[in-house]
């Protein structure tokens, strides 16, 4: 899949991106809430996969927001995204 095939929904991207590090990829489940200026992007993954979505020291966490932050600036809305326990 090339840049051009990317999700341009920032739910969908964050999904997207998140079904490509996990072992149950059916069980992710990305729920939008819209907050005072900004959007809230909560992640919910199969209790197995959570480590993989965090990474160490939460290194991958990161690297999600830094990218879906990217893609959020195509609709000018600020994204958080946090992963659900």
């Amino acid at each position: 899949m090339g840049a051009d095939e990317l999700p341009r929904d920032p739910r969908e991207l964050c999904a997207y991106l998140v079904r490509g590090l996990v072992d149950a990829p059916e069980a992710v489940e990305v729920i939008e809430e819209r907050r005072d200026g900004g959007v809230l992007l909560r992640v919910r993954v199969a209790d197995d996969d959570r480590g993989k979505v965090i990474g160490r020291q939460g290194r991958v966490v990161r690297a999600l927001r830094t990218v879906v932050r990217a893609g959020g600036l195509r609709t000018g809305e600020r994204l958080l995204v946090e992963i659900d326990e």
